[in-house]
């Protein structure tokens, strides 16, 4: 046929680095710190919940579109227990959406607020789903880079940057905080300036928070709990990062009823509905004790201290995350300056696998040298990955 079957929005995006990475790992029997998942399952008591809901007939038939009444709630109540004294709360009937995921949520997002030509401004590197569900919307992404500092070994957010980057077709940003790949929390100074552009500009915003309970240093703002933000943000929360069942892909939106109504348009053509045993499961486990998200944040510090000292003691020069679960890493002390290139290789010679960075990047020179490696693995599979990763 003359004409390319993939239409031109798409053309961009081939198979994702991670089936790729993934691939290798296997084909090596490698290690593999490429893909952000758990290698055990979350707790005993969440999983025993979905059983239940399964033997129970809860959810084998379509749920309702909004999401199970009890997910809802359950999602409304965690807002407020965690962000409640920030003034943050919601309505579980018109303010709370299901979805399947945060990756859904993203897309359904972007779908329902874009016009063909919109701008959307987001954080690069980012998330590789962004780039292509800004593109199925037919909006224009507007990457603003995150650099790292040679100080103090952290990546920062140009402001100015920001603002500059700000035009008359401007609609939204998406921004990602914890941030995913470079493990940077926002703090209430950039915060604060990104809800006053967003208001003198009238922009929408998408927050994309999945990483909210995985913060090492610092604290976690929700953005929609800045002044004048409530109205012009929808914010983004997941299961799967914060109780360790990525493939159950539960996800939601909070945000005002007009934007989760506009949401909810897109959303209703794309899944529909998903996953409704395992709402009820996400329910029970939002209800978790403080205990519980205390330890989940304390284990994966120790695992985020194991994986970044021993990449140090390799020769990587390490950015210690304050947040997420990635460590990126520069490649250039270890004499290397293609990240493609090294990860590809990094099987054969240590039976590792990471993600070279620049496929987080529109700006691909910019994250040419960077690699990320993920610590949500056990504490032997770690030792055993900075075990081989000694021999490069």
């Amino acid at each position: 046929m003359s004409r390319p079957l993939l239409n031109r929005r798409l053309a961009e995006f081939g198979t994702t680095i991670f089936a790729e990475m993934s691939a290798l790992a296997l084909r090596t029997g490698s290690i593999n710190l490429g893909q952000g998942f758990p290698d055990t399952d979350g707790p005993e008591e969440v999983r025993e919940a979905a059983v239940r809901a399964l033997r129970d007939g809860r959810g084998n038939q379509y749920p309702p579109g909004p999401g199970v009444p009890e997910l809802r709630t359950a999602v409304a109540a965690h807002q407020h227990r965690f962000y409640g004294h920030l003034g943050v709360a919601y309505d579980p009937d018109t303010e709370v959406l299901v979805t399947a995921g945060a990756t859904e949520a993203i897309a359904a997002s972007l779908l329902a607020l874009l016009e063909p030509g919109d701008e959307v401004i987001a954080l690069e590197p980012y998330y590789d789903s962004y780039a292509a569900c800004i593109a199925m919307a037919g909006g224009t992404r507007v990457p603003v880079t995150l650099r790292p500092s040679a100080e103090d070994g952290t990546y920062g957010l140009d402001l100015d940057e920001l603002r500059d980057a700000v035009t008359d077709r401007t609609r939204l940003i998406l921004l990602n905080t914890p941030h995913n790949p470079t493990g940077t929390v926002l703090d209430r100074a950039e915060l604060t300036e990104i809800a006053r552009l967003a208001c003198e500009r009238d922009l929408l915003v998408i927050t994309d928070e999945v990483y909210e309970h995985l913060v090492f240093e610092g604290e976690h703002l929700p953005l929609a709990s800045f002044p004048g933000m409530r109205e012009r943000t929808v914010t983004i929360g997941s299961a799967g990062k914060t109780f360790s069942f990525t493939g159950w892909k539960v996800g939601w939106v909070t945000a005002s009823p007009e934007l989760v109504g506009a949401v909810r348009s897109a959303k209703q053509f794309l899944t529909y509905v998903s996953a409704g045993p395992f709402q009820y499961a996400v329910a029970e486990a939002l209800a978790l004790p403080d205990s519980y998200y205390t330890g989940l944040r304390d284990d994966l510090r120790a695992k985020r201290d194991l994986l970044a000292d021993g990449l140090a003691a390799a020769g990587f020069r390490v950015f210690r995350p304050s947040g997420t679960y990635f460590v990126t890493t520069d490649i250039r002390p270890l004499g290397e300056e293609d990240g493609f290139a090294f990860c590809r290789a990094l099987p054969e010679r240590a039976g590792v696998v990471a993600i070279p960075n620049a496929v987080f990047y529109d700006h691909q020179d910019q994250g040419a040298p960077y690699v990320r490696f993920a610590f949500c693995k056990q504490e032997a599979v770690l030792q055993k990955a900075v075990d081989r990763l000694r021999a490069l």
